[in-house]
């Protein structure tokens, strides 16, 4: 497990503490998810970002949700860092142990699409590590939250991920070609697309996907909330060495990804240890 897992020897104080986040986060991204619904499937203006500007769309909604959360989680704490994908980086917004990885909006090309799979997703992250997050999926009023060593929540019901060791007729989802570099002769059933990463993540934290992968280039706010939902449901979010992600690094891009339940986890990673992607 991470290394931030709870131990007998830490004091109910901290534990009090990331509960109390927790549901500092949970009410924020659900007031955060109602903001997005006023503008969701109406005329909204949207572009391309990146060095190329084509990278990736953001809209004025994606601002609007920003500065909403911001507000409810930095405004009060000034001493917790803020790394958000629609905020500009600057290190010294994230340089001490505790910051707030935000985005507002992942799943944006669903949003501007107006299909359901877009989150609203914040976590809070201490020393490199996810210890409170929440995921709302506001079309669908899911509410995703999880608090390090007290477990994994949709809409306040335990979420646990699959069990088992077997990979013949899982169903997974991801990118096509990295699904495809997985299997190899396995029969995997797989689920139409997931256009938020973060969803897709907190699917295998549900039980509703057995395994789910992400290709390169995904990002410390896609993933932070998801990867402690996913381990709070006694899963596993790892790279394809079995390595766990460390956020808050002075680069917050994450290669490919693998999320599954521990036994399948562990074939899924042994399957393709002599493989190449």
């Amino acid at each position: 497990m991470p290394d931030t897992e709870l131990s007998a020897g830490q004091t109910t104080d901290r534990a009090t503490d990331y509960a109390v986040h927790g549901e500092r986060l949970a009410a924020a991204v659900r007031e955060a998810g109602a903001l997005a619904l006023t503008t969701f499937r109406g005329p909204l203006k949207s572009w391309f970002k990146g060095n190329d500007g084509q990278t990736s769309p953001v809209s004025d909604a994606d601002l609007a949700v920003d500065a909403l959360l911001r507000e409810r989680l930095s405004v009060p704490e000034p001493g917790i860092g803020w790394l958000s994908e629609e905020t500009e980086d600057r290190p010294e917004q994230r340089a001490g142990r505790l910051v707030f990885v935000v985005d507002p909006i992942d799943g944006t090309r669903s949003y501007l699409a107006g299909k359901p799979d877009w989150v609203i997703s914040a976590a809070l992250v201490e020393d490199g590590r996810p210890v409170a997050g929440a995921l709302y999926a506001p079309v669908t009023d899911e509410l995703f939250t999880g608090v390090i060593g007290r477990g994994a929540f949709l809409n306040g019901a335990r979420m646990f991920a699959t069990t088992g060791d077997d990979i013949d007729g899982i169903q997974v989802a991801g990118p096509q070609r990295l699904i495809d570099w997985v299997r190899g002769d396995a029969g995997f059933v797989v689920v139409p697309k997931i256009g938020s990463l973060a969803l897709r993540l907190a699917r295998v934290a549900q039980g509703a996907l057995d395994a789910a992968f992400a290709g390169g280039n995904s990002h410390d706010w896609d993933l932070a909330a998801a990867d402690l939902l996913v381990h709070e449901a006694g899963g596993a979010l790892t790279t394809f060495s079995g390595e766990f992600l460390s956020y808050n690094r002075p680069d917050p891009v994450h290669g490919a990804l693998i999320a599954a339940g521990p036994g399948r986890h562990a074939a899924l990673i042994d399957l393709t240890r002599d493989r190449r992607f």
